[in-house]
């Protein structure tokens, strides 16, 4: 027979909690009330409602794919900035001062306000433009053309 290694456990063999209360203490999970989530709807759900409140249930909707449209943003004043190297790159053309630049060719859907518009800008193939985007455009000399609908 083998030799028990601790003299506390021998002295406290037979007794149900061998010395670690009358709960289930010293029996690892068992002291924190269960593995990870054990116990979110029971004992340890208020613990669960202060974290996150929406944790149980079903919140919100998800909208269906084909009506997501998802265009791609652009600021005036980054393509103020880039007119240059667009011409460069044959993106662009230029004829004395105006800058003709084909939006959709960028893969551009939509101009958005922000940014300064130093250069007279023609944008072709325009999809969405805000109204600061073109008042922006219009007031440094140039043109929108966008599509009839």
């Amino acid at each position: 027979m083998q030799k028990r290694k601790s003299k506390k456990i021998n002295k406290l063999r037979g007794q149900r909690s061998a010395g670690y209360g009358y709960t289930k203490g010293h029996r690892a999970s068992g002291q924190r009330g269960g593995k990870g989530m054990a116990g979110t709807k029971k004992h340890h759900y208020i613990k669960v409602m202060q974290e996150n409140p929406r944790y149980f249930g079903k919140w919100g909707f998800k909208r269906p794919q084909k009506v997501i449209e998802d265009l791609e943003a652009v600021n005036v004043g980054t393509i103020d900035e880039a007119a240059d190297r667009l011409v460069e790159r044959g993106m662009a053309t230029v004829k004395g001062k105006k800058y003709t630049i084909d939006v959709a060719k960028l893969g551009v859907d939509r101009i958005l306000g922000s940014g300064k518009v130093i250069r007279k800008l023609d944008l072709v193939g325009v999809k969405a433009i805000t109204p600061r985007a073109r008042e922006k455009i219009v007031s440094s000399g140039g043109s929108v053309d966008l599509p009839e609908e």
